[in-house]
C-alpha cells in the first residue's frame, strides 16, 4: 500500500484518476496537509497486527467492535481531585461491570454518535433494548 497525502488543496485530479487512487478521509475535519491523516490510518491498522497490542482479548471491548462507542476508563487512585471511580468498578463482580460497560458504551453512543446509534438500534435484538445510564439521553 502507497499513502499519497496532498497538501493544502490536495492532489491534481489527474493523479487520482490515471493512478486509479481510492481516496479516503477521516472525517468532517480539514488538515493542511495528508500525513496525520496517514499517521492516523498506519496506527489504526498496525494495531491490529498480532501481538502489537498485547493481549487479543482488548481489541473486543473497542470503539465501533460491536457498534457503540467504549465505555470511560478509570485509573488508580480511587478517588482525583474529588472526583471517584464508580463503585461497581471497584466490587470485583464482574458481571454488573460488564453490564456497566455496556450501559456506559450504549450511553455514550446515543449522546455522542447519534448515526451509530441509529444503526445500533435497528441491529440489536429486541430483548436488550433498555434504558439504562447515568448520562443525560436527551
Amino acid at each position: 500500500m502507497v499513502l499519497v497525502c496532498g497538501r493544502y488543496e490536495g492532489l491534481d485530479e489527474r493523479v487520482i484518476q490515471s493512478r486509479g487512487l481510492l481516496e479516503i478521509s477521516l472525517g468532517d475535519i480539514v488538515l493542511s496537509g495528508g500525513e496525520p491523516a496517514a499517521l492516523a490510518m498506519i496506527d489504526a491498522c498496525v494495531r491490529l497486527l498480532p501481538g502489537v497490542m498485547g493481549a487479543e482479548e482488548t481489541l473486543e471491548e473497542e470503539s465501533f467492535e460491536a457498534g457503540l462507542l467504549e465505555y470511560p476508563h478509570y485509573t488508580r487512585p480511587a478517588e482525583w481531585k474529588g472526583l471517584k471511580v464508580p463503585e461497581v468498578l471497584l466490587s470485583g463482580h464482574h458481571e454488573k461491570i460488564k453490564a456497566w460497560r455496556h450501559a456506559e458504551a450504549e450511553a455514550a453512543t446515543k449522546l455522542r454518535r447519534p448515526d451509530l446509534w441509529a444503526v445500533y438500534e435497528k441491529q440489536r435484538p429486541q430483548g436488550l433494548r433498555h434504558k439504562s445510564s447515568r448520562r443525560k439521553e436527551d
